[in-house]
């Protein structure tokens, strides 16, 4: 890749890496829903303008419900739960579960027919993989809120869905004005509960972390995302999903204090490497697509990155 696009990579990984502990912090003295509408109201009220400059709002009306659809599975569901769970787990271990996302799309896509055939490499990834998020979950059972690990894995498969939506349903319109629009709807969504279960007063910390979390791990990151896909394409682009969870993991232990389990320690090898050889493309058809390039929507779904 180039200078710019090994930059924007490295931005991006650090960018959505970081929402795990912004969450955590944020969700000490914010309701979920009051969490999920600061973030998303000030990202809209910013995109808005420039999606209508694009004109990329229009052409959505026609899809309008699969663009609610979208939303419901990519921001609305996963968000809220997400925040519901960290308040009971550890930043890093959220982080993990949701690199789950790979696999989980590798399956889901295959059993709907649009996805490749699993040949030995990529049963063996899937295997490993799973066996990590048994690992995770399984070895520090003391320290584990069941809920909140359903919670996540809900999260997990929300965000294996929402390519699924994008290719099938959505392909074709302009990404800024589907983010946009998911992003405004979020936000009407969650008002009411937002609003009134808005605490009266907060600390700057949590400030700071709501502010972080909509202008730089969604505005920002939304930005530099696109400018990615430019730079690299699409199926290089998504191989954040692999580094983000690192990131996550080594900010809740070195900010956080979280504890390096041997849960995380046994599951976190066996999640990334299960999830690189489970998702990876069919040897055959990697050799016959121009550049190695595979369009399996598990390992090209541009329009839609897994975002905390």
């Amino acid at each position: 890749m180039s200078r710019k696009g090994w930059l924007l990579f490295i931005l991006l990984c650090v960018i959505w890496g970081i929402p795990y502990l912004l969450i955590r912090v944020a969700v000490r003295e914010l309701p979920p829903p009051a969490l999920v509408f600061l973030r998303t109201a000030p990202a809209a009220l910013l995109l808005v303008p420039l999606a209508l400059h694009r004109r990329e709002l229009r052409p959505l009306f026609a899809r309008w419900r699969w663009v609610v659809a979208y939303t419901a599975v990519e921001l609305a569901i996963p968000w809220l739960l997400l925040s519901h769970a960290e308040q009971r787990i550890s930043s890093s271990l959220a982080g993990l579960l949701v690199a789950a996302v790979p696999l989980m799309a590798a399956v889901l896509y295959r059993a709907l027919g649009a996805g490749e055939h699993f040949d030995a490499r990529r049963l063996m990834g899937l295997f490993i993989g799973f066996a990590g998020v048994a690992a995770l979950v399984g070895i520090d059972t003391s320290g584990t809120d069941p809920l909140a690990v359903v919670e996540m894995l809900i999260v997990a498969l929300c965000y294996a869905t929402g390519p699924l939506v994008i290719s099938r349903r959505l392909a074709g319109l302009p990404t800024l004005g589907v983010i946009t629009a998911s992003l405004a709807l979020t936000a009407v969504g969650y008002a009411p509960a937002g609003l009134l279960s808005m605490p009266a007063s907060v600390s700057a910390e949590t400030v700071g972390a709501v502010a972080t979390l909509s202008l730089v791990c969604t505005v920002l990151a939304f930005l530099l995302f696109f400018a990615l896909i430019r730079e690299v394409g699409p199926s290089r682009s998504t191989v954040i999903t692999y580094v983000n969870p690192l990131v996550a993991v080594l900010l809740g232990i070195v900010i956080l204090s979280e504890p390096l389990t041997l849960g995380i320690a046994v599951g976190m090898p066996l999640i990334l490497v299960g999830s690189v050889l489970g998702t990876a493309p069919a040897l055959k058809k990697a050799r016959a697509t121009p550049g190695g390039r595979s369009p399996d929507p598990a390992t090209d779904a541009s329009a839609s990155p897994p975002t905390p």
